[in-house]
């Protein structure tokens, strides 16, 4: 049979879980499963069971899905709001910084366990034991650490130094773990072990338990029965955006970023991107104009239709109308010349393929004790609460730039891809899908370019690999930007895998160590130390 699949992600011990799997005979959803699990030990600053996500997956027989297990809005049955455990702290990336908040009272319901548990469920089709066996084996036994995972930990230092049970995780010799340190989650291990031997169920009640024991308003947090009873992942549609001979499908509303990314994707292709000389000035420019122009319909009342009229997303991205936003486009070409988080990503040698993204936002300082679980500050980051915080209805889902995406080619998938990075996240899958889609660019190229993000009036942009005069072209129309001398994790971390007239490839983002696994039925892969 030769290659069973492939699989891109951040981290090797990740990327590992899921070829095993593949190896054993699982398809892309058994491998994604199973390498989220292992990144819950392994990329512990990115992503945990405490956390949330969303992941679309699906094939030409059966066709494509999106489940949706991000975080909720807790507070259900309040009488009253409590005195919350809930204070900013500050991320710096080098060249800018970002604050967060975390305490108890950022943590929302959390639906990663729940929803990689329904997944598996739905899609996958070898026994949970085989697919939670490598994370188990590393969160009792042990991982080394990789470079990129301590040099995260070194970046969110005041919330893995906030509370003992957090400090139990991170510095269990009393300081920062460093690359090719040893690093376990015993705990942890312990709780994985619970859900292969049978029980996950039991395991789910053991974890919401906790969750109300230690984040109830009477700890600071807003946790209560209520919340943990009525929360389930959701099944949506995918987004449908077509671009030229493609269909990309993305994550739908309440999601804020694939609405966004299909904007974008309308956008360039009124303007006709493609024929610029890539990383050219031209090339720059007309980027940054599609960046713009995204901005601008986030911050013109698109988060709030993202609640109240969800269909009016799918009808923009779907074909309707975006006349006055191909027009600031134009006016933008003509007047200038012009997060933590992680992804996954598998296509199987069946033609089944899976993208995930999950986060633990950064984090809320605070851990589960006794099971290893960090918990999230969903209710703490800027971007996931436009209106300002706490003032989403208790019981809903929270809207998140996660953006799993899959390309089709008639009714196959062509590419499956994702990235971290907070609001950054919908300007990296924009960019890379237009490297890939309108520029032709390779693969490893189309991940690894030089990139861009805007803000409202702020532009970020990394400067290596930019033709001549490009960056000072960027420079003179937005002269308050901040330059990246080389690649930066502040610009995402897309992986991203692809099947081209039935070739498997992939490429990982460098930005957060993208690792690209193949898994070849002919030499079983060991599990790294």
């Amino acid at each position: 049979m030769g290659t069973r699949g492939v699989i891109a992600a951040s981290e090797p011990h990740t990327a590992a879980a899921g070829v095993r799997v593949l190896q054993r005979g699982g398809n892309a959803v058994d491998a994604i499963v199973a390498a989220k699990l292992a990144a819950t030990v392994t990329e512990l600053p990115l992503t945990s069971l405490g956390g949330g996500g969303a992941c679309v997956w699906g094939d030409a027989r059966d066709g494509y899905e999106v489940l949706d297990f991000f975080g909720a809005a807790p507070g259900l049955g309040l009488a009253g709001w409590p005195i919350l455990d809930f204070a900013p702290i500050t991320v710096d990336f080098g060249e800018t910084s970002q604050v967060f908040h975390i305490g108890k009272g950022a943590a929302a319901v959390p639906g990663q366990l729940v929803g990689l548990l329904a997944l598996h469920r739905r899609a996958g089709r070898l026994p949970l034991h085989e697919v939670v066996a490598p994370a188990v084996a590393w969160a009792r036994d042990g991982f080394r650490v990789s470079p990129q995972i301590a040099a995260i930990a070194g970046l969110i230092a005041p919330i893995a130094s906030n509370s003992a049970t957090v400090r139990r995780l991170f510095q269990p010799d009393g300081r920062l773990p460093r690359a090719g340190d040893r690093l376990a989650n015993p705990d942890l291990g312990d709780f994985l072990q619970g859900l292969a031997d049978g029980s996950p169920a039991a395991q789910v009640a053991t974890f919401h338990r906790s969750l109300v024991e230690h984040f109830a308003p009477t700890q600071g947090g807003l946790i209560g029965e209520q919340d943990v009873a009525s929360y389930a992942p959701l099944a949506r549609e995918p987004l449908r955006i077509p671009f030229g001979p493609f269909t990309v499908l993305s994550n739908p509303p309440p999601s804020a970023g694939g609405g966004l990314i299909g904007v974008g994707l309308r956008i360039a292709e009124e303007l006709g991107l493609g024929g610029e000389e890539f990383r050219s000035p031209a090339h720059q420019l007309a980027v940054a104009a599609v960046l713009a122009t995204v901005s601008e319909v986030r911050g013109a009342g698109y988060d709030h239709r993202l609640h109240a009229d969800p269909e009016a997303i799918r009808q923009l991205v779907a074909g309707g109308s975006l006349p006055q936003w191909a027009r600031l486009a134009r006016t933008l070409c003509r007047e200038n010349g012009l997060g933590a988080t992680t992804h996954i990503s598998v296509i199987d040698a069946e033609g089944m393929a899976a993208a995930m993204t999950t986060s633990n936002g950064e984090g809320c300082g605070h851990s589960l004790p006794g099971l290893g679980i960090h918990v999230n500050n969903f209710l703490g980051e800027d971007d996931i609460n436009p209106a300002g915080f706490h003032r989403l209805a208790a019981g809903s889902r929270m809207s998140t730039m996660m953006s799993p995406t899959i390309v089709l080619a008639g009714d196959r998938p062509r590419l499956a891809l994702g990235s971290g990075g907070s609001n950054r996240i919908r300007s990296a899958i924009l960019q890379t899908l237009l490297n890939v889609l309108a520029y032709g660019r390779p693969l490893d190229e189309a991940v690894n370019a030089s990139r861009q993000h805007i803000e409202g009036r702020q532009l970020w942009f990394e400067t290596a690999g930019l033709a001549a005069g490009a960056a000072d072209a960027l420079q003179a129309r937005w002269p308050g930007a901040t330059r990246f001398a080389s690649a930066s994790m502040f610009f995402g971390g897309v992986n991203c895998v692809a099947s081209i007239d039935g070739r498997l490839a992939g490429a990982g983002d460098q930005r957060r160590g993208g690792i690209v696994m193949f898994a070849d039925d002919r030499t079983a892969t060991a599990l790294p130390d």
